[in-house]
């Protein structure tokens, strides 16, 4: 068969065109549901002869159980091998054809997601290829154990990262035996543990009609994109719905871990519970995050921490919610010798705005800065049906994308104050410092009295 291989880069060069026509109309979500019962979220976007889809599981490792490591090693082999096709043959009938595939796993989900040309003679081939890898995927053994092997070999360059160190101990101790706290790339006991039986019986009950979205934007009519979502969903099994993941309890007290390691910078991670992505706070709690540490060098803890006093390059902080409540995140890296300090002053920051709020000119200038670079969020297919995978897995409202400005402007100064202090405690803090110290978690002591040996619990 000769290469039909079409180059998609030329087209992405005149992506940059289609921003002033995003910014003028936000783009209408269409939705259904294919043959099989699966939920559809569709946006035209006419601009380049392109479509990129995406189909979602709840099959993040939240679902690995006794096996941690499981969800990303399932989500790994399936471009490995499926039916009679090899790898290599999976690779070359997408190339041929200039089509992209990507697959990726979370805590919450599993993706796949494939970027192609809307010419038939080039889509179809890379829709019934992505159709097939996920109907029947060979997990074969050979296959297994590459991806066994690779995922043992990010391990140990992870085990050397301190920020890698930071984020593992910081979910641990945050969510402790909820299934968020697991690791999601595993352990090497746990990887060595899964079988091939482990990974076809996780796919045969996660990768299912009842527990996927497809999200599609690009240049396809209604029609087009029923027909589209049938062909790559329609064969999977119509499965069991997946009941929600636990509830995450809150914890009663507070932590600190230090964990040493011979690097010249400490990796300091401040954080709580925050909110699932269905809490009515989120939007006035975003908001508020853009003052506090979420709009890069000019946010109050850069302010404070870089510019003020020079003791880090940056500090960030953000929430991510998740199907439950997902962690607030607070980020810095400063010299071995100056951690204490970056740490108290980062604890500072956040107390007080947690009990003052944010400063109305700040606040409003964050607003505008959020919704006058909203359409450029959306610019360009990748970004939009990102959002719209988003949308389609936590199953938020149709309208969202026409109704975030008109939502982010109709938040007060109270609205984003109560919010705060109704959701964030500076006091209970899980703070973990890599980098420097003893290898000892005590609980957290704003106050400067001894320590108490009691370790955290959740009420």
């Amino acid at each position: 068969m000769p290469s039909l291989k079409p180059s998609l880069s030329g087209l992405l060069a005149t992506a940059l065109l289609c921003v002033s026509s995003l910014a003028q109309a936000i783009p209408e979500i269409q939705n259904w549901r294919t043959t099989n019962g699966v939920p559809v979220y569709f946006i035209a976007a006419r601009e380049l002869p392109m479509v990129d889809a995406q189909i979602l599981f709840g099959a993040g490792s939240v679902r690995d159980g006794e096996r941690p490591g499981l969800a990303k090693l399932t989500n790994g082999l399936l471009e490995e091998g499926a039916g009679d096709w090899s790898a290599d043959t999976i690779a070359d009938r997408l190339d041929q054809v200039g089509a992209r595939l990507a697959t990726s796993s979370r805590r919450d989900l599993a993706a796949v997601a494939l970027r192609s040309l809307t010419d038939p003679r080039y889509l179809q081939p890379a829709v019934a290829t992505v159709a097939r890898l996920l109907k029947e995927p060979s997990f074969a053994p050979d296959a297994v154990e590459r991806v066994r092997q690779q995922m043992l070999t990010a391990l140990q360059e992870r085990a050397q990262s301190p920020g890698a160190i930071a984020q593992d101990a910081f979910f641990k101790a945050l969510y402790g035996d909820h299934p968020y706290g697991s690791p999601p790339d595993g352990t090497p006991a746990s990887l060595n543990a899964i079988t091939r039986a482990d990974i076809q019986a996780f796919h045969r009950r996660y990768y299912t009609a009842a527990n996927a979205v497809v999200a599609i934007v690009g240049d396809l009519d209604r029609p087009a994109a029923e027909q589209l979502a049938n062909a790559l969903v329609g064969g999977l099994p119509k499965g069991e719905p997946v009941p929600p993941p636990p509830p995450v309890l809150a914890l009663a007290t507070g932590q600190t871990i230090r964990i040493p390691h011979p690097s010249s910078q400490s990796h300091i991670l401040i954080g709580q519970l925050g909110v699932s992505r269905a809490d009515p706070d989120y939007y006035a709690l975003y908001l508020g995050n853009h003052v506090l540490g979420g709009n890069g060098l000019v946010s109050q803890l850069s302010q404070e921490i870089r510019e003020q006093r020079g003791l880090a390059y940056g500090a960030y902080s953000a929430f991510s919610p998740m199907r439950q409540t997902g962690p607030f995140l607070i980020n810095l890296q400063t010299r071995n010798d100056q951690a204490d300090t970056a740490l108290q002053v980062a604890q500072t920051t956040l107390r007080q705005f947690s009990a003052d709020g944010p400063d109305p000119q700040l606040l409003e200038e964050a607003r505008r800065n959020i919704t006058g670079g909203f359409a450029l969020n959306l610019a360009g297919n990748g970004k939009l049906v990102n959002y719209l995978g988003l949308i389609a897995f936590h199953g938020l409202p149709l309208d969202y994308l026409q109704t975030f400005i008109d939502t982010m402007n109709g938040i007060s100064l109270e609205q984003v104050k109560t919010a705060w202090q109704r959701h964030i405690q500076p006091d209970r803090q899980i703070v973990v410092i890599v980098g420097g110290g003893q290898n000892t978690p005590t609980p957290s002591n704003p106050t400067g009295a001894s320590p108490s040996p009691t370790p955290p619990d959740r009420s």
